[in-house]
């Protein structure tokens, strides 16, 4: 009865398969010997990826197509073994797999009678010999790279304001590239000097012709070879370390730590503050009563001085003097300071009442951690199976690629739910520190300062209407601080009562505005 095989052509790269003449000579050789042997040629594959594992797409397809149509295929061709596989332990479990499905793999230029012992001795040898050589080119290659950058060359892809080049001798080496180097010089400085962030230097970046993605950005800010520097990693028992560059740098190595205390933190970064005329802070923050338009502000030159009005815009003749309005926020305000000796208490009671808002998380987080540790233990179980050859490779591999993806999606979430308490009471400590602030900046009459601390206390616009101010929200943590001095000041008196109650005038979920509760 006549035989029928699939043949399989393999490249490592799509440059090969797209320029080389390998794949058409497989193709070429593969057919010969089918028509020699009187062998029926069932289907091609053609595949441009690393026989380092099973993990292709072309054969992937084609080992579903075997198991679809069972016993359709006797055989599976290939020029030489390293063709099929270049991982012995891999190849000898998908070897088990194609003869459960009744298919013989056979490389024409290596052919190996499987059904005598001896003959496993030389398939060993067969995949084993690319194996090795593959695990020593690419440790000549590490040691060779690593060589380069003990002597301070670097021969990796060049970053953001470099370029590769090569000597007359073939040694590479990296040299500046305009105007991408001044450009990167310039995103140093602003950086060092703390005014804008990351983010926002790279968007100014971009206008000026840069073109990197934000990670590319960041890690480049991060990297010491733009002030001659090149990183040696640890490897073995030798630590790592940095050497001097034989490529010229961009920066001075001063400006590139200071930047990293920017990035780091270490440094405070002292946001653009909004232009704005010291007697009219609220510029921007108040709402029109009539037009609900953002009223401006400006100065208007009297008899005798220049006097400051609220205004609105655009057909809309709506004013306010600003020294009323100004007096009448300063009063507005002074209800969220905080009285003087009761910061702890602030703390305790705000932070009470956080986790009793975050029930629901926590309880998100028990969730999650349950279906973590049930996926987990799937994974395991399927490992138990392959160890005692219930399942194959390629299916394990499979159960793997998709619990493994739920995992991590799963971990990612809990993760994001994980937040340190500590973290928390460092910056409730932090606010309620801003929030004294307000008295002396008040009492000095520096509008201007505060105008990061309105925006905080008011996240939405307010609406005066020459009386009072309204708003569709204040900061909840403010409102509830507000809440615990009117209670203070009502219990003057009343020094003996419990004032942990105050904790209980939070309301549903989100903070919404509260009254006390009995």
């Amino acid at each position: 009865m006549k035989k029928i095989a699939d043949l399989y052509v393999r490249v490592s790269t799509d440059e090969q398969a797209d320029k080389g003449y390998s794949q058409r000579n497989q193709e070429e050789v593969l057919r010969k010997y089918c028509q020699i042997n009187s062998i029926e040629v069932r289907d091609v594959i053609f595949e441009d990826h690393s026989a380092k594992t099973f993990n292709r797409p072309k054969w992937k397809s084609l080992l579903l197509n075997l198991k679809k149509y069972k016993n359709k295929t006797d055989l599976v061709l290939f020029t030489k073994w390293d063709r099929f596989s270049r991982n012995a332990g891999d190849a000898y479990q998908m070897i088990s797999a194609l003869r459960k499905l009744g298919v013989e793999p056979q490389a024409i230029e290596q052919p190996l009678d499987l059904s005598i012992p001896e003959n496993k001795m030389m398939l060993a040898f067969y995949l084993a010999a690319p194996e090795v050589e593959n695990d020593r080119r690419a440790l000549n290659v590490f040691h060779g790279m690593r060589r380069a950058k003990k002597e301070g060359r670097y021969v990796s892809q060049a970053p953001i304001g470099y370029i590769n080049k090569s000597q007359e001798d073939g040694r590479k080496y990296i040299a500046v590239k305009e105007p991408e180097a001044s450009i990167m010089r310039w995103a140093f400085n602003e950086i060092s000097k703390g005014i804008f962030c990351t983010e926002d230097i790279h968007r100014l970046a971009r206008k000026r012709g840069l073109k990197t993605g934000k990670h590319s950005f960041w890690l480049a800010v991060r990297n010491p070879l733009y002030c001659g520097k090149i990183f040696v990693p640890k490897y073995k028992d030798e630590e790592s370390y940095y050497v001097e560059g034989q490529h010229e740098a961009i920066i001075s190595e001063e400006l590139f730590y200071k930047v990293q205390d920017v990035v780091d933190g270490r440094k405070k970064v002292a946001r653009a503050k909004v232009e704005t005329i010291v007697e009219l802070p609220l510029r921007g923050f108040l709402i029109c009563p009539l037009c609900s338009k953002i009223l401006s502000g400006s100065k208007s030159k009297g008899r005798t001085k220049h006097y400051a009005y609220y205004h609105c815009f655009k057909g809309c003749t709506h004013r306010f003097r600003a020294e009323s309005v100004n007096e009448l926020f300063s009063k507005e305000l002074q209800k969220y300071v905080p009285r003087e000796g009761y910061k702890k208490l602030y703390s305790l009671i705000i932070l009470e009442a956080y986790k009793e808002q975050t029930k629901g998380r926590q309880i998100e987080k028990t969730q999650l951690a349950s279906q973590i540790k049930d996926y987990e233990s799937r994974l395991a179980k399927a490992r138990d199976l392959l160890m005692t050859n219930q399942i194959d490779a390629s299916d394990y591999r499979d159960i793997k690629s998709d619990y493994g993806g739920i995992l991590d999606k799963l971990q990612a979430k809990y993760s994001g739910l994980n937040n340190d308490q500590d973290d928390i009471e460092k910056l409730l400590n932090q606010g309620i520190e801003n929030l004294y602030r307000l008295n002396f900046i008040y009492q000095k009459s520096k509008f201007v300062e505060c105008r990061d601390l309105i925006g905080s206390i008011y996240p939405e616009n307010l609406m005066f209407d020459g009386v009072g101010f309204r708003t569709t929200r204040i900061n909840e943590a403010v409102q509830l601080m507000y809440l615990i001095n009117e209670q203070l000041d009502s219990n003057k008196k009343e020094t003996n009562q419990n004032i942990s109650n105050l904790s209980l005038m939070v309301g549903d979920e989100g903070f919404e505005p509260p009254t006390p509760s009995v």
